[in-house]
This record gives structure tokens, sequence and C-alpha cells, in this order.
């Protein structure tokens, strides 16, 4: 019933900025928590950010902290990764993930119960 949607990935150059959409539909987005991930080839779902229910607190991984921001607007449906400064590193599909738990924010994949389907983003050198 719940689906999400990603958007706005391609191929950029080194230093170059590109800004992710998660579009959902079938529940809304009131008391969420969303959260970005990305997997490259032959590695592992690794986490990238998160933010709260009502957009007030967000954690980002180490490796894209300072570069990347995460933003929703739930009467819209909508999350947003904001990706400034794109290391060839950050070179994977990104995906949205949403999750309904009031007791705590996770960073673990496995806790988000519902995933788009990726959207590549490739950063050449």
């Amino acid at each position: 019933q719940v689906q999400l949607v990603e958007s706005g990935g391609g191929l950029v150059q080194a230093g170059d900025s590109l800004r992710l959409s998660c579009a959902a539909s079938g529940r809304t987005l009131i008391n969420s928590q969303m959260g970005w991930f990305r997997q490259a080839p032959g590695k592992e779902r690794e986490f990238v950010a998160v933010v709260n229910w009502n957009g007030d607190r967000t954690t980002y991984a180490d490796s894209v902290k300072g570069r990347f921001t995460i933003s929703r607007d739930s009467a819209k449906n909508t999350v947003w990764l904001q990706m400034n400064s794109l290391k060839p590193e950050d070179t994977a599909v990104y995906y949205c993930a949403a999750r309904w738990d009031p007791l705590y924010v996770s960073q673990q994949s496995k806790d988000y119960r519902y995933w788009g389907q990726g959207t590549q983003v490739t950063v050449s050198s």
C-alpha cells in the first residue's frame, strides 16, 4: 500500500551537487521517520541520513556529514537529500525508506519497513 519513489539521480563530476527527492503515496508521511541509504556495487547497504517525525532532528553518517542535508515536507509527502561537494566515493544507488516508530530514530536498514526502488548517483573524478 505504501509506495516510495526516488528521483533526481544522475551522472555528475566531483565537486558537483545533486538533490534527490522521495515522493510517498498510500500513506501520509506525518509522524514518520525518513531515512536515506545507499549501496555501491559489491558493498552492503549503508546508512546516509535520517530525519525525525517533525524535521527538527537529523543524523548523518560521518562520510557525508557537512556535505549532505536531509529535509522533509510532510504536507507534500516528500523528503529530499541535498548532496554537495560530491566525491567518487559517493557513487551508489540511493534509497529512501520510511518507518513509523515513535520510540526512537533508527540508523539501521533492517528497522525500515518501506523502501523505494532507488536512484543511481554516479560521480566521476
